[in-house]
């Protein structure tokens, strides 16, 4: 008993610190947005005003809609870009440059996102490198904005998503013997069959996890939305923000920022619930 206790004891002083961080950083802090979400902006009284402003108002139900369709195709996107990639990398390439791919693709993540996303503003302005390009290969005589479109939105999203996506591919990539997909193939199948067969379903815990990730990221997109698509980008953080910061009003933000998370972890249950996948198997 007492040796038990002495073991229970050290472990808990290994996950105090992670209990904290979650604390401190995730529980407490949602605990807030909570409570705040019920409470009127004026009086201080409880209400499901803030709630019902989002239900009644045609404008942040077609701007949140809009939120989750983009979410999911940028999702579908980074994962038809993303599979073959952590296929070719784990399955393919020879060591080097299986690590120099791997360097290529984490290196940008080393800059943070506001500085990527500016990277992108200089690429597709409208005196941009892109532009200037087309000029000078004839392609066009004048200068075109790529800037404050949906796909640009989509292509900044992707971009800034695609290291959470080919992760977890790679991971579950790696599990998976070549021996099996040599058997594939000596029992008579092909390239698409095996793929179908043995590669996707052996994947599947990664694919999961990569795209829950990027769907909460890009659901929750704040800085390269706003950047590459400007002021009428249209998505629903910029609803948050203008709440919380230009009017001030933390109990509408509060109920914004509430309906957003539930709606996101509504649709990662649903799909592991559709798709029987659970994600330990790409951990």
């Amino acid at each position: 008993m007492l040796a038990w206790f002495k073991k229970s004891r050290r472990l808990w002083i290994v996950l105090l610190p992670y209990l904290l961080w979650i604390g401190v950083l995730f529980v407490i802090p949602h605990i807030k947005l909570f409570g705040l979400s019920f409470i009127d902006y004026r009086s201080g009284d409880i209400t499901l005003k803030n709630y019902a402003k989002f239900f009644q108002s045609s404008l942040y139900r077609s701007v949140f809609l809009r939120t989750a369709m983009y979410s999911i195709i940028t999702t579908m996107l980074t994962l038809a870009i993303a599979f073959p990639t952590a296929f070719i990398i784990t399955k393919i390439l020879g060591a080097k440059m299986k690590a120099l791919l791997l360097l290529s693709i984490v290196l940008p993540y080393w800059i943070s996102e506001l500085i990527r996303t500016f990277a992108w503003m200089v690429l597709l302005r409208e005196t941009g490198v892109i532009s200037y390009l087309l000029q000078a290969v004839g392609i066009t005589t004048h200068n075109i904005e790529f800037l404050y479109r949906n796909s640009t939105i989509v292509v900044g999203l992707v971009y800034t998503s695609m290291l959470f996506m080919i992760i977890p591919i790679m991971n579950s990539l790696d599990s998976l013997d070549d021996s099996l997909i040599e058997a594939s193939y000596d029992l008579g199948g092909n390239f698409w069959s095996t793929m179908r067969e043995v590669i996707i379903p052996h994947s599947a815990p990664g694919i999961m996890v990569g795209s829950i990730m990027v769907f909460m990221l890009n659901l929750g997109n704040y800085v390269t939305v706003t950047l590459l698509g400007g002021k009428n980008s249209l998505w629903f953080t910029e609803n948050i923000y203008n709440q919380f910061i230009v009017r001030f009003n933390q109990n509408q933000g509060a109920a914004f920022g509430v309906i957003l998370l539930t709606f996101s972890v509504l649709v990662v249950w649903i799909t592991l619930k559709i798709t029987k996948q659970d994600m330990s198997g790409a951990m």
